[in-house]
């Protein structure tokens, strides 16, 4: 099938290439059939890449320039704790962001020993692991660490079909159960109000907590917390209001 539509050629080209990698692997691919769904000559691809690896270089540089940022964006944070998990969200969400360019690279796993790929990813998920770590950490911790991290991928391309937001909830619940942390799902099973369940009326101290870390980032509105744990928006404000 033939790439038209709309962007440039350059654009149509990286979209072509991106789903020939993914459904056929980077090395089955050949330079003519990429320019062949594009609808172009193989003279006018090369006018725009002078190689496929270039292609690939393209095609990855917004995923691994993503993840560079949002760890560094939760490195520069002085207190460990919030450092660790900006850092499992900040991954988290640029893997949503980018579910397409990671089922391009797990289906051909040869695409993760390619330069400058392979170098660049690598540095991403040692520095995900320290973040994830903190300081001073054991060998139990950094196992940990190393699983929490990898395990923040691979559901990406498993479950592709998932709603992101449902399977943002799933990863950082996983990830805090590894990590030895109570799921932000999680709800007291001894405190509801009303015969059939209901709102629980009370949060543990490790839900308050990450209420408040949160909000303090700003990042989600009161009504949104109080949806993510399952209580009321009243709730959640005697919640921050505690903690001045």
């Amino acid at each position: 099938m033939t790439v038209r539509g709309s962007g440039t050629t350059a654009e149509r080209i990286l979209a072509a290439a991106g789903t020939l990698f993914g459904e056929h692997g980077y090395r089955a691919t050949s330079m003519r059939s990429i320019a062949e769904r594009v609808g172009i000559t193989k003279a006018a691809l090369y006018y725009h890449f002078a190689s496929k690896e270039e292609i690939l270089h393209r095609l990855t540089l917004p995923l691994l320039d993503a993840y560079e940022s949002a760890l560094n964006a939760a490195e520069a944070h002085d207190d460990p704790e919030v450092v660790r998990w900006r850092a499992i969200e900040g991954f988290v969400d640029v893997g949503l962001a980018h579910r397409k360019t990671l089922l391009m690279l797990v289906r051909d796993m040869t695409l993760l020993v390619q330069a400058p790929v392979a170098e660049r990813f690598r540095a991403v998920m040692a520095l995900a692991n320290d973040l994830v770590c903190g300081p001073g950490p054991d060998l139990e911790r950094r196992v940990r660490a190393a699983q929490a991290v990898a395990g923040l991928t691979d559901p990406l391309v498993l479950f592709h079909d998932v709603p992101a937001e449902r399977l943002r909830r799933l990863l950082l619940d996983g990830a805090r159960t590894l990590l030895g942390e109570p799921p932000v799902t999680a709800r007291p099973p001894s405190r509801r109000r009303g015969r059939g369940g209901g709102r629980p009326s009370a949060l543990s101290e490790e839900q308050a907590a990450e209420i408040r870390r949160m909000h303090a980032s700003g990042e989600h509105s009161a009504e949104w917390i109080a949806e993510r744990f399952g209580v009321s928006r009243a709730t959640v404000y005697r919640c921050l209001k505690t903690a001045f």
